[in-house]
């Protein structure tokens, strides 16, 4: 059995008067439906989106997806097969930036569901459209996490 996802104590629902917020907001937004074109129009032509930061099977270089076709090509490969609804814990906008203390939870195979806590910081341009995006996780532990909820059915619960 899948347990719901707690309300999100920051409405990302909303506006904000924020642009890097405001980013960060649409971003979740396009996420939590599956747009991804309108995820791809929030960012600049050569941003760049760091998901987890540093190297991971997501970016062996670890310098990052950079510009919209590779950002593209992370959308197709890591957010469409995995998904999930956020929960924005605290936002902190300042300047052209914006850090978002986040919980994504994600209904697995198995019933079960897996949650990922993480911080985003989001920096926009002049235009408010997104040049960065980091998001601060432990691949490996997510993954240990991953396999110990799969391990077990929900029902074993």
């Amino acid at each position: 059995m899948s347990h719901p996802a707690p309300a999100s104590p920051v409405d990302y629902t909303q506006d904000s008067p924020f642009p890097a917020q405001q980013a960060s907001f649409k971003s979740m937004r396009n996420v939590s439906t599956g747009n991804r074109a309108g995820w791809l129009a929030l960012f600049a032509e050569d941003a760049v989106v760091q998901d987890p930061v540093g190297i991971s099977p997501f970016d062996p270089a670890g310098l990052g997806h950079r510009g919209k076709d590779a950002i593209g090509a992370f959308w197709d490969n890591v957010i469409a097969p995995n998904g999930g609804i956020f929960c924005i814990r605290e936002s902190y906008p300042a300047a052209d930036e914006c850090a978002n203390l986040l919980r994504l939870t994600r209904s697995l195979p198995n019933g079960k569901t897996l949650d990922v806590n993480f911080i985003g910081i989001y920096r926009v341009n002049e235009a408010g459209l997104i040049v960065s995006l980091k998001a601060y996780w432990q691949f490996d532990k997510v993954m240990a996490e991953f396999m110990a909820a799969m391990a077990t059915t929900a029902e074993a619960e």
